[in-house]
């Protein structure tokens, strides 16, 4: 059952517990906060509930001319691409202007990603070097609190080899940094994020989780109060969409699997979607963001990180009536074309934000204790310009973080505008006091 202990961040302020948890055989379902479980007399303040992190990665810029963003709260105007994000824009904060000094004049592609979350100097070469990304300092600070210290997953499978710069291209497919020498493995196959949300494995495995937890679940219910009640009937429900949607992803990987042993290859040499990922972008990043979903909602991690589409991307999207791969068309990252491909990105951080706020947890959502993140490497792809990125965030850190604002650094002053700056604020909310990191010794003014 859950127990309470001290917060960390203030002592006299109870920490919830969320080890509740749904048992089956070879599954175990992590539940969110219920109330009537806690032995609280009134609901518990904004800052007993966790905080988390997320970061949505989108590479090789936007469209410049419908990127911005004016005004504060309801008076906020928001530009074509940013349209998606009009429900919650009062959640939101805009921030143009930011770059990272180590990234720009060392050459295009890689050296522009490679210490994007870290602000680190990379290395070119054989041997990969760059710096432990803001999420994972992050997870190693909250992640021994859950029972994932992060999920780093991606809709695209890294490249292998050298750029014509000779930067390694783990650097164009990796922005999650668990040391400065090693990138975090990306998950790519939703069917296996999936079952490491749930702990799902064995014989058992492609039988449904909440068949084998129904028992447990109907016990539960009798002992919870009607608000709750609905809550859990909904998380259920809401995980049951997921595990369909799941079951069709994982028949098609285990027919790639066999596919590639037949051709005596791996599976990552194949081409999409022999290879067994969605062959359908929109089905991908939309199951990525409800697995983030579900595991913030059951505080099975506070740490996510989406690599939506690499730098380098060589995704398509016929769905948008653009012909030619993602970074093609970034090339011409001013057109209808690359326009609509920022915007379909940019939408998959509303849509994770948005179902984030229908999440009740104590007088707030779950969004309203999360902080996510939107960027990419660059902000015009034609020009390979990054001297200024592309920055949103969306989340209030239970209260530590005014939303509903813009902020425009870039004539600010280069001491005035180092995404580094923005990274310490966050870490500061998340409990993490450093005196640098990266190229940055002070916190972002006014955020």
């Amino acid at each position: 059952m859950p127990t309470l202990t001290e917060n960390e961040n203030d002592p006299k302020l109870p920490r919830i517990s969320r080890r509740t948890v749904l048992r089956g055989a070879g599954v175990t379902m992590a539940l969110p906060f219920l109330e009537s479980l806690h032995a609280f007399a009134d609901t518990p303040p904004a800052s007993a509930f966790p905080k988390r992190f997320g970061v949505l990665f989108m590479g090789n810029g936007i469209n410049e001319d419908h990127w911005s963003a004016t005004g504060q709260g309801a008076d906020m105007v928001l530009s074509k691409t940013l349209e998606p994000l009009e429900p919650i824009k009062q959640k939101i904060n805009y921030i143009d202007g930011l770059f990272i000094k180590e990234a720009t004049g060392k050459g295009i592609h890689p050296a522009m990603t490679g210490g994007l979350l870290s602000g680190a100097h990379i290395q070119k070469g054989a041997v990969v070097k760059s710096g432990i990304s803001i999420d994972q300092l992050i997870a190693n600070h909250v992640g021994e609190e859950t029972p994932q210290s992060s999920i780093v997953l991606a809709c695209e499978a890294p490249l292998t080899g050298y750029h014509e710069t000779n930067y390694s291209l783990a650097y164009s497919s990796h922005i999650s940094w668990q040391t400065p020498d090693s990138p975090v493995p990306v998950e790519l196959y939703p069917s296996l994020a999936f079952d490491s949300l749930f702990e799902n494995r064995g014989s058992l495995r492609n039988q449904s989780i909440l068949d084998r937890v129904r028992d447990r679940a109907t016990a539960l219910s009798t002992q919870i109060s009607s608000t709750d009640k609905t809550k859990l009937d909904e998380y259920l429900s809401s995980v049951r969409e997921v595990e369909k949607r799941v079951e069709a992803m994982r028949k098609t990987k285990d027919t790639a699997e066999d596919a590639a042993k037949g051709q005596n290859k791996p599976l990552f040499a194949m081409e999409r979607p022999a290879n067994g990922l969605p062959d359908d972008l929109r089905d991908h990043a939309r199951l990525m963001c409800d697995i983030i979903a579900i595991a913030f909602q059951t505080d099975k991690t506070r740490v996510a990180t989406l690599l939506q589409a690499r730098d380098l991307s060589a995704l398509y999207y016929p769905f948008l009536n653009v012909k030619d791969g993602h970074h093609g068309e970034s090339h011409n990252n001013n057109s209808d074309g690359y326009e609509r491909i920022a915007r379909f990105h940019l939408s998959q951080l509303a849509y994770l934000a948005t179902k984030l706020d229908s999440m009740p947890e104590g007088d707030g959502t779950v969004l309203d204790h999360s902080c996510l993140m939107f960027l990419s490497n660059m902000f015009i792809g034609r020009k390979h310009d990054n001297s200024k990125l592309p920055v949103v965030l969306a989340g209030g850190l239970s209260g530590t973080l005014k939303t509903g604002r813009t902020f425009d650094f870039y004539k600010a002053g280069d001491e005035n505008r180092r995404m580094c700056s923005l990274y310490l604020s966050i870490m500061d909310r998340m409990g993490i006091k450093l005196e640098q990191f990266g190229d940055a010794t002070e916190r972002l003014k006014d955020l």
